[in-house]
C-alpha cells in the first residue's frame, strides 16, 4: 500500500493517530478479532492500518492481503455489472424483468394477514429499476417479519452458498424457485432489503450469455486488477483467508430488520468462531453465484473498485462505465426523492433510514444532517453482514474501506464510530 503524507491531501497525520487508537480499542475491548481500514483522498492513500488477528485459533494477524467475506458489499459490484449491460443496450430500467425471465410474469403478493399466507395478484410488473432499488417486493429467508420468509425457508429459497445441501441450486434454478414465492408487498410500493440483486445477477447472465463469475472476472475484476476477489478462495490463497466470528452471545441474523436489532454496547462481550477458514464453504465454487452477497476479497481490491467509482467509471487508463452512468447510479432513485424511512422498512443494519435514499445498487445520502452522522450529502455507501463497510464521498474526493469479520453487522456501532475517526482527521 503506497502511502502519501496525509497533509498533502488535506488530512492530519497527528489526528489520524485517533483512527489507529480507535482500531486498537476494537481488539482490546473484545469487540473484534482483527480489522483493517484505508482512507483515500484526492486519488492517494492517506491512511492504511491493520490490527488484531484474522484467525485467532491459528494465531494469524490481519495483513494487507487478508481475504475477507464481503457479503452485501457484493451488491454494488453486481449493480456495476448490470449497468455495463445497460450501456450495451441490453435493457431499459423500466423493462419488466418478465421480458427476460418469463417466470416472473404473473406474481402474487401477500395480502398482509400475519396469520396466513393469503395472496392477491400483483398490480404491476417487477422492473429492473425495482431490483436495483430494493423495491421489487422480495425478502430474505433469514428475516422473520412475515409468512413470506417462512415460505422461503420451507422451499429452500436461499442464494447464500453456505445454506445449500443439494444439487440443482444454480442461479437460474434458484431464481425460478423464487418466482413461485409471493411478494411481501406490491412492486414499487416500498423499500425492503431483499434478494433483488441476486435476481439482477441472473439477469446479467441472460443479457451477457456468460455465467456471473465469468462476467465479473472479464469485465470488472481483470480490468481493475482485483486479483483476489471471487466467489470462492482457491487452495493457494487459503492461508490468507480470515476466520469469521460472532459475539459470544446475542448474535444472529433473524431480527436484523427490527428496531430492537440496533444494540449499543461499549465493551465487547467476546467472540465465538462462526466459520473457520480451514473448512469454510468458501473454499469450494458455490452452486449459486450470489451477486447479492457471495463474494470474498481484499481491502486493496475493494479500494480499487471504489476509486473507479469516485473517478466516475475509470481507473489507471481502463474505463468500466461512462461518467454519466456512475453519476446516475449514485443519486436517489426512490419515488419523489423519498428517503428509506418514508418507503417502509424502518431500519436495516447496513444503514439508518432517515435522510438516506437509494441509488442503483447503493444507498445515497440525500440530507446529511437528518442522518445524525458525520457525512456529506451526496455520499454513497453500503456494508456487509460481517461488519465490513465502504463509503464514497465525492464532495471530499474521498473514500473509506473497512474490513473485519463479525456477524451480525448491527451488534456494535462500529461504522458510526469509524466515520468520526476518519472525518475528524480532515483539515481543509
Amino acid at each position: 500500500m503506497q502511502l502519501v503524507t496525509p497533509e498533502t491531501v488535506g488530512m492530519s497525520a497527528e489526528r489520524l493517530q485517533k483512527m489507529t487508537s480507535w482500531m486498537e480499542r476494537q481488539v482490546t475491548s473484545n469487540r473484534l478479532a482483527g480489522l483493517s481500514a484505508m482512507i483515500h483522498r484526492r486519488g492517494q492513500c492517506a491512511y492504511f492500518n491493520c490490527t488484531g488477528q484474522m484467525d485467532v485459533e491459528a494465531g494469524k494477524m490481519v495483513a494487507e492481503d487478508t481475504i475477507f467475506r464481503i457479503y452485501s458489499m457484493s451488491k454494488p459490484i453486481t449493480a456495476v455489472a448490470a449497468m455495463i449491460c445497460y450501456e450495451n443496450g441490453d435493457f431499459q430500467l423500466d423493462d419488466p424483468i418478465a421480458k427476460f425471465l418469463p417466470e416472473f410474469a404473473a406474481m402474487q403478493v401477500w395480502d398482509g394477514n400475519a396469520e396466513a399466507l393469503n395472496t392477491v395478484p400483483a398490480d404491476g410488473y417487477i422492473t429492473v429499476r425495482h431490483l436495483l432499488t430494493h423495491t421489487a417486493g422480495f425478502s430474505y429467508e433469514f428475516m422473520e417479519a412475515t409468512p413470506v420468509e417462512a415460505y422461503y425457508r420451507e422451499h429452500k429459497i436461499s442464494f447464500n452458498p453456505g445454506r445449500q445441501s443439494e444439487s440443482g441450486n444454480d442461479l437460474a434454478t434458484m431464481t425460478t424457485r423464487l418466482a413461485a414465492a409471493p411478494l411481501v408487498r406490491q412492486p414499487g410500493s416500498g423499500w425492503g432489503y431483499s434478494v433483488s440483486i441476486d435476481v439482477l445477477g441472473r439477469l446479467v447472465e441472460v443479457w451477457s450469455g456468460q455465467a456471473l463469475d465469468q462476467f465479473f472476472q472479464e469485465r470488472i475484476f481483470q480490468p481493475l486488477a482485483m486479483t483476489d476477489t471471487a466467489f470462492s478462495v482457491p487452495a493457494d490463497k487459503q492461508s490468507r483467508f480470515a476466520a469469521c466470528y460472532e459475539p459470544s452471545s446475542g448474535g444472529g441474523l433473524g431480527g436484523l430488520s427490527s428496531q430492537d436489532a440496533v444494540i449499543r454496547k461499549s465493551e465487547g462481550i467476546g467472540l465465538k468462531l462462526a466459520d473457520a477458514p480451514s473448512d469454510s464453504h468458501y473454499l469450494e465454487t458455490p452452486d449459486t453465484f450470489s451477486g447479492g452477497g457471495g463474494l470474498v476479497g481484499t481491502i486493496g481490491d475493494y479500494g480499487r473498485f471504489c476509486q473507479m467509482l469516485l473517478n466516475k467509471g475509470a481507473l489507471d487508463g481502463v474505463r468500466i462505465l461512462g461518467s454519466k452512468t456512475v453519476e446516475f447510479m449514485s443519486v436517489n432513485h426512490l419515488p419523489d426523492n423519498k428517503d428509506m424511512a418514508a418507503m417502509g422498512q424502518p431500519i436495516w443494519s447496513e444503514s439508518s433510514a432517515e435522510g438516506i435514499g437509494y441509488g442503483l445498487g447503493m444507498a445515497v445520502v440525500i440530507d446529511a444532517p437528518t442522518t445524525q452522522l458525520l457525512r456529506s450529502t451526496g455520499e454513497y455507501f453500503w456494508g456487509g453482514a460481517a461488519s465490513t463497510a465502504f463509503w464514497i464521498d465525492p464532495e471530499e474526493d474521498m473514500f473509506v474501506v473497512f474490513m473485519t469479520q463479525l456477524l451480525p453487522s448491527s451488534f456494535y456501532p462500529i461504522r458510526s464510530e469509524l466515520r468520526v475517526a476518519a472525518y475528524q482527521a480532515l483539515i481543509d
